[in-house]
């Protein structure tokens, strides 16, 4: 998908360049170019700048990876898993690998969180009785693994920061209540779909709490002067992001680990991630970048400009939704397209800002089906694919609904 994507960007483009040339703009092509050299090498100098921030990152959640904190919230999910997914026993391994992918997705372990996925795929494979079909509860496994939450939008803050944003941790809020929607709202379209007794004291007792959690949260903001919501979102983020990271530390203190040691050996491998990074980030920039420069991008969003505008809505997020298009379909094109949107418009723009909010709504949907359907040879998905596209969109919706309220 993202070879089509990235050939589809360049061929388009060039192909409006030709239609521009011959109606007497001389100059398209040499636009084009320059702005195919800026984004190589802002590609380049994102990724480098980047190691400062991935190292720290990467370094406490090394911590709190060994500090045993995703065991205990794996801990904490162990019944909800054994009343939504009945077919599987109570005490087989699929219920550990699933709470725990769950769990490193919530503090955005993604290293960690996919190897266990994975694990869990196979282990639900061995009890799936039509091996071509998913089972019910690998459909609900995926649909709830592409809208995990994550308590921790580590690398849009990252972003934000690099690129030179006021308030990196702003979209915090909007971040957890965006993504919130997204994965109550997949987690509903399966049980709709597959029947579950979601009325069973264990699950509302698990949705209560998750409900009261984000309803609060959202409510509290609610009862703020809007224009002071900006301000004290970016107040709770710190201040959440802070108590992280002495929980960590104290963790590792409690668990009589060498924290410095431990932060060390995670933080080597944001050199090493930082590096990787650079030609993906160096390949979709410099796609996007042709696409905006030779017009295609502005004849997009003035389409969808119209189109709002004719339905009768404020049309302000519209520069923000190539984002969100790109969202289900690649990881490093949509993370592309909200590098370009806050470079173009501005890191404290409300552009920059929606598309910030969309790109931590939701995961990458069809990759992440792709990869962990295809890993246990699954051809026939059910009703995974429409579940999860329809969380997708509650999401992205989200996003932009909390953007104007926060922004």
């Amino acid at each position: 998908m993202l070879n089509v994507i990235f050939c589809l960007f360049f061929l388009v483009s060039f192909i409006n360049a030709c239609y521009l040339l011959l109606q007497g703009q001389t100059d398209i092509f040499e636009t084009i170019v320059k702005a195919l050299f800026e984004a190589s090498e802002q590609g380049f100098k994102i990724s480098i700048g980047l190691t400062g921030m991935l190292c720290l990152w990467l370094g406490l959640l090394k911590v709190g990876e060994k500090s045993g904190l995703t065991n205990l919230i794996a801990k904490a999910l162990r019944p909800l898993f054994k009343k939504i997914m009945p077919d599987v026993p109570e005490n087989h391994p699929a219920i550990g690998s699933m709470v725990m992918n769950m769990a490193a997705n919530f503090l955005g372990l993604d290293n960690a969180a996919t190897p266990m996925g994975l694990k869990a795929m196979e282990q639900l494979q061995e009890l799936n009785q039509d091996k071509d079909r998913a089972s019910p509860a690998q459909i609900l496994f995926m649909v709830i693994n592409t809208t995990a939450v994550t308590f921790i939008p580590i690398n849009i803050l990252m972003y934000r920061q690099m690129l030179g944003s006021l308030n990196p941790a702003a979209v915090f809020v909007p971040i957890l209540l965006a993504t919130s929607v997204s994965t109550l709202v997949g987690f509903l379209a399966v049980a709709v779909v597959q029947k579950l007794n979601i009325f069973n004291k264990v699950v509302l007792a698990y949705l209560a709490f998750f409900l009261s959690i984000v309803g609060g949260l959202a409510y509290y903001f609610t009862t703020i002067p809007s224009e002071l919501r900006l301000e004290y979102s970016s107040i709770f983020a710190n201040f959440v992001l802070m108590t992280f990271v002495v929980m960590f530390i104290l963790a590792g203190i409690v668990k009589r680990l060498n924290v410095y040691e431990v932060f060390i050996d995670g933080a080597k491998e944001g050199f090493d991630v930082a590096i990787k990074i650079i030609p993906y980030l160096v390949a979709m920039l410099c796609a996007i970048a042709v696409f905006r420069s030779s017009g295609v991008m502005d004849l997009l969003i003035s389409w969808m400009t119209a189109l709002f505008e004719a339905i009768g809505l404020n049309t302000d997020f519209v520069p923000a939704l190539p984002t969100a298009l790109m969202k289900p379909l690649s990881g490093s094109g949509a993370r592309a397209m909200m590098i370009e949107t806050l470079s173009h418009y501005g890191p404290n723009s409300f552009e920059g800002f929606v598309a910030s909010v969309m790109q931590g709504s939701t995961e990458t949907t069809f990759y992440v089906l792709a990869v962990y359907f295809g890993a246990v040879k699954i051809r026939k998905t059910g009703e995974a694919l429409p579940c999860a596209l329809i969380a997708d969109f509650a999401g992205l919706t989200a996003a932009v609904v909390f953007s104007y309220v926060f922004f």
